[in-house]
């Protein structure tokens, strides 16, 4: 606890002074818990064609070893993902974290109270909704990795909502599959999306708190991505190879191809007292892996965000990160700094990438990194106040037990009313 007290201390130390609130948020507080990344089921997956089944434990983990060993210089603090054999596929492969990450968000929120929830994508591995072309019907998939795990998340809670979101994943097959889930999510009690972009105020929150939610992918898909490349030390090099989009993830109407002045536009027309981004992709992450796409959606959107949002919450990489962004290089001071939230572990993992951490932290003078964790399960569960938003980054254990651990607690002053004019 003492140590907890302390790092949200130096956290608070970091994002500047107090300030006074409105009236209107005299007294008001909410909190919500943010999964990412969840829907992966192993007997769902499906080897690629140059991919060969690990037939044993020993090459499962010398797989995972090679892997670690692609970030790592040794094999210090190496953490293999928990493994299952499944015979599906003829092998070891990893084992999912869906229904323990499930379990620790529904004892936290009963704990520490969930006002509403954020899906911020990926919910369903390897390919999002088929249309039954894998032999899989929809309905089953949606009841396993949707209904079973999250389908209760709140339960006794008026009005408790999942505000979901479609990531990479979900865009897989087709437009028409990706709309099948959107419309599964529509009609569920528990869940929400009630397009690939919208905004929000959930249930008793008006004038308090509204979240902004945004498809990462449809953009990436809109833009220039370089590929990712980085050398032996953990630098990034462009070789001019660069990433690809099936024509149906681009946006295909005209407020799709809007969604980047429609974000801006509703941020500043927005009276709430905070203000909370979400997006499937992390504008900064660790993993080393994801990096040009974070480039690209800096280049479209952080701007906005600097001006007007109080933090931008994503998953996408497989780790559990919590960062701060000063915006100086968007041209925005005299606010507290933006954090940048990842709850990407849902059901996977991945490990950091230390070298490339540190050559992104030392390239970009206006960042901070209070968190971060590779090689886990979790999850976040954040509060608002009149002013301080509170991060609660949890894990849970290897054993199945869908038990909560505190990994660490963050504070940050809110920003909006400051930032944007």
């Amino acid at each position: 606890m003492v140590r907890n007290l302390l790092m949200a201390l130096a956290a608070l130390s970091l994002t500047g002074c107090a300030h006074s609130g409105p009236a209107h948020a005299e007294g008001r507080s909410a909190s919500f818990a943010v999964v990412g990344d969840t829907g992966y089921i192993p007997s769902y997956e499906r080897l690629d064609e140059d991919e060969v089944p690990h037939r044993t434990l020993s090459d499962y983990l010398a797989a995972q070893a090679e892997d670690w060993l692609e970030r790592n210089p040794d094999m210090t603090g190496f953490r293999p993902t928990p493994w299952v054999f499944e015979s599906a596929l003829g092998g070891y492969t990893d084992a999912s974290g869906m229904y323990p990450v499930a379990f620790a968000a529904d004892e936290v929120c009963r704990t520490l109270g969930c006002d509403f929830a954020t899906m911020v994508g990926d919910n369903i591995y390897p390919d999002g909704a088929t249309l039954g072309a894998d032999g899989i019907s929809d309905a089953r998939r949606f009841y396993d990795m949707l209904d079973r795990p999250y389908g209760k998340l709140g339960e006794g809670v008026e009005d408790f909502t999942i505000y979901a979101m479609m990531g990479n994943h979900d865009w897989r097959v087709s437009r028409e599959a990706t709309v099948a889930q959107m419309a599964y999510l529509q009609q569920h009690p528990n869940f929400t999306m009630p397009d690939f972009f919208y905004r929000a105020v959930p249930a008793g929150m008006e004038g308090f708190v509204e979240i902004f939610v945004i498809d990462t992918e449809m953009l990436l898909a809109s833009t220039e991505v370089h590929t990712d490349h980085l050398d032996t030390e953990g630098r990034e090099i462009r070789t001019g190879e660069m990433e690809t989009w099936d024509d149906f993830v681009k946006p295909a109407t005209e407020g799709e191809k809007q969604m980047v002045q429609w974000l801006e536009e509703s941020l500043r027309a927005s009276d709430a007292h905070w203000k909370i981004v979400i997006g499937h992709h992390a504008v900064w992450s660790g993993g080393g892996s994801k990096y040009e796409k974070a480039h690209s959606l800096r280049a479209l959107y952080m701007n906005s965000i600097c001006k007007y949002a109080d933090a931008y919450v994503s998953g996408d990489d497989h780790m559990m990160e919590v960062y701060t962004d000063d915006c100086c290089s968007e041209g925005v001071s005299g606010a507290p700094a933006l954090p940048a939230l990842v709850s990407g572990a849902g059901s996977k993992y991945r490990p950091l990438h230390p070298k490339f951490m540190a050559n992104q932290l030392a390239a970009n003078p206006g960042l901070a990194n209070p968190f971060s964790r590779g090689a886990l399960w979790g999850f976040m569960h954040v509060g608002l106040d009149e002013e301080a938003m509170t991060v609660r980054v949890y894990s849970t254990p290897e054993d199945m037990s869908g038990r909560p651990v505190e990994e660490t607690t963050l504070t940050f002053k809110r920003r909006s009313h400051l930032a944007g004019n």
